[in-house]
């Protein structure tokens, strides 16, 4: 009961923080997050917490705020999603399609880029990185993507710039000398078929990134992780950090469509299509639903073999993602109809890592790495 209560209290305590705000611009992160490390902050053992675009529960994803946050709360890992600039630099953005998490839409300069294209078979409208070069992109601010469900990151609304690759890099490696630990990150390669389609991919420039940092080693603190399967495979070849490859409840890889390759997800998490990931990949990353579908009334039903079969090929299994708001919460431990507030995560959380895993994508790093001491007893 003691350990529950003080998760009840760390989750006060972000709540609040996320309200008051503490500082502007790049230099906020220094500043706020040492008031959300207080939440929480020590090292954690165990199942791997990787915040997921850092800790966009608490600030807008994929900013150097929000993935300072995420390591002050403790974890050693961050998810950074990648996509191209038209001068091939790589940022940081969940897709490359930026209307909903920036304001370039404030910008009349740019209107003109505003335009519709189809990524791995889906229509986009809006304005899209690959079009904008990086000196452009960065007099754009990045805005809360989900402001329905996490209106308080409104507040954070045009503070935060777009940040590289590279300043995700350098900013693993200040604020690991802070901190006195190892800081890293997982790199997720986006679209790969679509950008190598424009001529412009992403995986080249990851490369030469990764061996200017001295990355591309073993036991570097980077692992790469993609939807794709043949650009894993070919990165197997190029690289020696470890591979995620990513798996969806429905569909099938981009790469796989764009070849007229028949298999889909559900063929890459049989017995035999694990095996084949194992030969290039050390992780797995499905949704989470494959591991423990929810039934009929949506609620958690009962856990799939994936976890079993996945340790037999050899393979850690690293789901995603879980958000504490009601809306993404089995329909049993929501806490309300309201789309902000949280309901009981620390239920969810625990029911995967009973089932299991060996880690897990967390919007909310402080909760999840509260969810892994209670497993473990720490």
């Amino acid at each position: 009961m003691k350990r529950k209560r003080l998760g009840v209290l760390a989750l006060s305590g972000l709540a609040l923080l996320g309200v008051a705000g503490l500082a502007i611009g790049p230099a906020a992160a220094s500043e706020d997050t040492a008031a959300g490390a207080a939440a929480s902050g020590a090292r954690h053992d165990g199942p791997v917490i990787v915040g997921h675009r850092g800790a966009p529960g608490y600030r807008p994803e994929h900013t150097l705020a929000s993935y300072e946050l995420a390591w002050r709360m403790g974890v050693d890992y961050v998810d950074v999603d990648l996509v191209p600039t038209k001068d091939g630099q790589l940022v940081a953005r969940h897709e490359p399609e930026i209307g909903g998490t920036t304001d370039v839409a404030a910008h009349p300069e740019f209107a003109s880029r505003k335009t519709t294209k189809v990524i791995d078979g889906t229509k986009m409208t809006g304005w899209f990185t690959e079009d904008f070069t990086l000196a452009e992109l960065k007099t754009l601010y990045a805005k809360e993507r989900i402001p329905q469900n996490r209106p308080n990151n409104q507040l954070y609304d045009g503070r935060y710039r777009i940040a590289t690759y590279q300043e995700v890099l350098d900013l693993t490696r200040r604020l690991g000398h802070e901190l006195h630990r190892t800081l890293g990150t997982y790199p997720e390669v986006k679209h790969s078929t679509y950008f190598s389609s424009i001529g412009n991919p992403t995986e080249p420039k990851l490369v030469s990134i990764l061996n200017r940092n001295g990355l591309n080693r073993p036991n570097a603190p980077v692992i790469i992780q993609s939807f794709e399967v043949t650009n894993l495979q070919e990165l197997h070849k190029q690289v020696r950090v470890p591979l995620l490859q990513l798996t969806e409840a429905k569909g099938a890889p981009a790469d796989f469509v764009a070849k007229g390759d028949k298999r889909t997800y559900a063929d890459l998490v049989t017995p035999a299509g694990l095996r084949e990931i194992a030969k290039y990949a050390k992780y797995l990353g499905p949704e989470k639903g494959q591991i423990i579908p929810r039934d009929a009334q949506d609620n958690l039903g009962k856990p799939t073999t994936l976890i079993a079969d996945a340790h037999r090929a050899g393979l850690e299994v690293q789901p995603y993602t879980f958000r504490n708001e009601n809306p993404f919460l089995p329909a049993n431990l929501r806490s309300s109809a309201s789309p902000s507030a949280f309901g009981n995560v620390f239920a969810e959380e625990a029911a995967f890592l009973k089932a299991g895993v060996d880690g897990f994508f967390a919007d909310q790093p402080d909760t999840a790495l509260e969810s892994v001491r209670d497993f473990t007893g720490r």
